[in-house]
């Protein structure tokens, strides 16, 4: 059984003035994804800015978000790192602070071999006793899951059940579900890319776009497994506009304005970060206007 189905919001930090995390804004924007048919919280992942976290605020903000969700949706903690041994450490704490499942990114600028990728990830699920969803995006971390290796892991681990594919490329994700016989739950790791993935037997996003649309985003692959692909299409094609302004500089910089915009004063982002720029700011805004949530 998967972790879950559908859309999971790869949700913001929100910080406050001093750049500490804001748990009581964090708590406030869990309950508004949980109210808006997310249907799972993805914590301390690309988007909610791990990489600046120490480990130390990274398991408490994986803690909190347990509690604040009460057990109304999943919650899959992002416990990936450049150490397999540190990799290991979040991902234990995680599973012992409630998280239902873990997305472990590649180990990055490392740059390992897909051996090397076989034996941490078998490593990591040797120690943390949860399903694992593999993160593979290659143009932050500049290591790739080769479909063979995605392939041995989801055969060979039994913890081991999905793939978060960000790749873009959606020949590589098709060779990874003809070779696991389609036996892997496969996420689209891009906004644009969901009705793609889930023709290829996808069974959800793990979405930035969810920040700002849950409701929507949730309506995107609910009506695909619905088997409405026409009304899926339909809703996949309208926010297209809106995702690009979403990337339009380094994730999480817009969707954080998107935040902001929308009045839900989440601060600013940990450098080396920088605020979204007053052009592309109106051009961010205008997108939301015309999507119909600003």
């Amino acid at each position: 059984m998967a972790i879950f189905t559908g859309a999971g919001v790869a949700i913001i930090t929100p910080f406050n003035a001093d750049g500490s995390i804001n748990y009581n804004k964090l708590e406030e924007i869990i309950d508004f994804q949980c109210n808006n048919g997310t249907d799972s919280i993805v914590i301390c992942g690309t988007t909610g800015e791990s990489a600046t976290m120490s480990e130390a605020e990274h398991v408490e903000c994986i803690k909190k978000a347990v509690e604040f969700t009460r057990g109304r949706i999943p919650v899959v903690a992002g416990t990936g790192s450049n150490a397999t041994h540190t990799a290991i450490e979040l991902s234990v704490a995680a599973v012992e602070a409630g998280a239902d499942g873990l997305l472990v990114v590649t180990p990055y600028y490392n740059k390992c071999t897909q051996q090397g990728l076989v034996q941490h990830y078998t490593a990591i699920a040797k120690e943390a006793k949860a399903p694992i969803i593999m993160y593979s995006v290659a143009s932050r971390t500049g290591v790739n899951i080769a479909p063979e290796t995605a392939a041995t892991l989801v055969k060979n681990v039994d913890n081991i059940v999905g793939i978060k594919e960000a790749s873009g490329n959606i020949s590589q994700i098709a060779k990874i579900m003809n070779l696991t016989d389609g036996n892997i739950d496969l996420y689209s790791g891009n906004d644009d890319q969901i009705v793609p993935i889930m023709s290829l037997g996808g069974i959800g996003v793990i979405s930035v776009l969810s920040n700002v649309a849950p409701q929507q985003t949730h309506d995107i692959c609910a009506k695909y497994l619905a088997g409405d692909v026409k009304g899926s299409l339909e809703l996949q094609l309208k926010a297209i506009p809106l995702v690009e302004q979403l990337f339009c500089e380094v994730n999480p910089i817009p969707v954080k304005k998107a935040m902001n915009l929308l009045g839900y004063e989440v601060g600013g982002l940990r450098m080396p970060l920088t605020e979204l720029t007053e052009a592309n700011t109106e051009k961010l805004a205008k997108a939301m206007r015309d999507f119909g949530i600003l």
